[in-house]
């Protein structure tokens, strides 16, 4: 059986503007190692600090996007983000711990889940999508 234990992987911070964020990291000593689209319209950046296995993730939102909130000082930290074996478990163990999911979806490879704590904030838990089992095929 394979483990229920996370890994913290990267913390999430809303930006409103990409590349002031990553010039202004970059002058702090952070390397740029990922940058792409979110299928649901949003823009990530990771950054990476020398020696350090925690990811920066700048994460912007235009105003359409269902995760787009007006900024004020404060509300910038989007999430943290956590990688599990079993993605199908962790949701159940959720469940189970009466945590409710406020967001459920996947970006192929991987299933992303979200839950918040008491205050709110959100926790990504991430995992691949299990494959499918294999069709067995009679021979005839």
């Amino acid at each position: 059986m394979r483990s229920l234990q996370p890994t913290w992987l990267y913390t999430g911070l809303r930006v409103q503007n990409l590349a002031r964020s990553i010039r202004f990291y970059q002058r702090m000593g952070f390397r740029q190692t990922k940058r792409g689209a979110m299928r649901h319209g949003g823009q990530f950046v990771d950054l990476a600090y020398p020696g350090s296995r925690h990811i920066l993730e700048l994460n912007f939102y235009p105003p359409a996007n269902r995760f787009y909130e007006p900024f004020s000082t404060g509300t910038e930290f989007d999430h943290f983000g956590f990688e599990v074996e079993d993605i199908d478990r962790w949701a159940r163990q959720l469940r189970r711990w009466r945590i409710p999911l406020v967001a459920d979806f996947t970006e192929e490879p991987l299933r992303l889940i979200y839950a918040r704590d008491p205050d709110g904030n959100w926790l990504e838990f991430c995992g691949r999508v299990a494959p499918p089992p294999p069709v067995r095929r009679r021979r005839g």
